[in-house]
């Protein structure tokens, strides 16, 4: 399956990848912060700007190629900080 067809498909679902998007991203940025980011000033400016950014696009109804991006961006950023808060 080449990106063609799945950036069409993800448009043609986009009310289905929404739900998913949020409860992810934002259950997971809640988390990351949760666990210690809200004590770091530069780690909850480093959660919230890409979570922002992914929920400001899904509220502008961007093209989802600019929402996948900047999801995987903030799911990188929340999963590596987690990781962090987890072992130390």
């Amino acid at each position: 399956m080449n990106t063609q067809n799945l950036t069409n498909d993800m448009e043609f679902n986009r009310f289905g990848w929404i739900a998913i998007i949020l409860l992810v991203v934002g259950c997971l940025g809640g988390l990351t912060v949760g666990m210690g980011a809200i004590e770091n000033t530069i780690a909850l400016v480093a959660v919230v700007i890409p979570t922002m950014i992914t929920l400001s696009l899904l509220l502008a109804v961007s093209p989802m190629k600019w929402v996948m991006t900047s999801t995987a961006i903030a799911i990188s950023v929340d999963v590596i900080l987690l990781t962090y808060y987890i072992i130390s």
